[in-house]
């Protein structure tokens, strides 16, 4: 089935839709703060493990019946995310992500791709994603680039919120896109929930995360929600079970006879 392949890379990504109707960025009506230093140092930090494997279960809503997935990552700080899923006791398919950029391959319909970052982010309808936003996303991390002058700061009950004073611009290949940002923090400083509206369409996307575990020197969320709100809504769950900080062999190779394909 053509959906595993596509389902396969949305889950190392954890964004794999378009969506098509427009939602204003929430903003805060709290006075904003002016000392920001403390807070942009502290969410901009740069992971300090060496390594982390997941035990994922993974479910995703389209309108199509698509049976609940056990997924196991494997991510190798700033070097590789590997995954590996099964439904109903049967592989799925196997993925691998690194700074060159993914690869992955599905048995049902005995397919894979091979493709640089540019292709995910035509994929995603974005074009700032890499290596590093992939791992940050995954891990609970500010996977969007994220400068001071960008943005106001407001606190709440709930913790934090940062919000674009001006649509974000990034450029890639030649290709600017420009996006209003509203990013959620807990009062821990925990990523929360991030909103993103592409402003020259009506695509946009919500993620959030709930439920953090102490994991050696850092904090993991054991459930992200990705919700794609258009004429239709869609959304993939990811529920973190376990974490373990051992080693394991992440093999990848593409099976004799299996057709390259792309995504669309």
């Amino acid at each position: 089935m053509k959906k595993y392949i596509i389902i396969l890379i949305a889950s190392i990504s954890v964004l794999s839709c378009k969506t098509q109707t427009a939602t204003h960025v929430p903003v805060s009506t709290n006075a904003p703060i002016t000392e920001t230093a403390a807070f942009f140092k502290e969410i901009n930090k740069k992971p300090n493990f060496q390594q982390v494997k997941i035990n994922s279960r993974v479910n995703v809503e389209t309108g199509n019946f698509i049976p609940t997935l056990d997924a196991t990552i494997y991510i190798e700080n700033g070097q590789k995310v590997w995954m590996n899923m099964i439904a109903v006791f049967l592989n799925v398919g196997r993925g691998i992500a690194t700074p060159d950029g993914i690869k992955g391959y599905e048995k049902w319909n005995k397919t894979y791709i091979e493709s640089d970052f540019s292709y995910l982010n035509n994929l995603l309808n974005v074009n700032f994603i890499d290596f590093s936003s992939l791992q940050n996303l995954l891990t609970g991390r500010t996977f969007i680039p994220v400068n001071e002058k960008d943005f106001v700061l407001t606190k709440n009950a709930q913790g934090y919120q940062l919000t674009s004073i001006n649509n974000l611009k990034f450029e890639n290949d030649g290709k600017t896109s420009e996006y209003a940002v509203a990013i959620d923090y807990d009062n821990n400083m925990n990523l929360s929930k991030v909103f993103l509206k592409n402003a020259n369409s009506p695509d946009n996307l919500e993620v959030s995360y709930t439920n953090w575990a102490n994991f050696e020197s850092m904090q993991l969320p054991t459930n992200v929600k990705i919700i794609i709100k258009g004429t239709k809504t869609s959304q993939i769950l990811l529920e973190n079970t376990k974490f373990d900080s051992s080693k394991m062999d992440t093999p990848y190779s593409v099976p004799n006879n299996y057709t390259k394909t792309e995504i669309r």
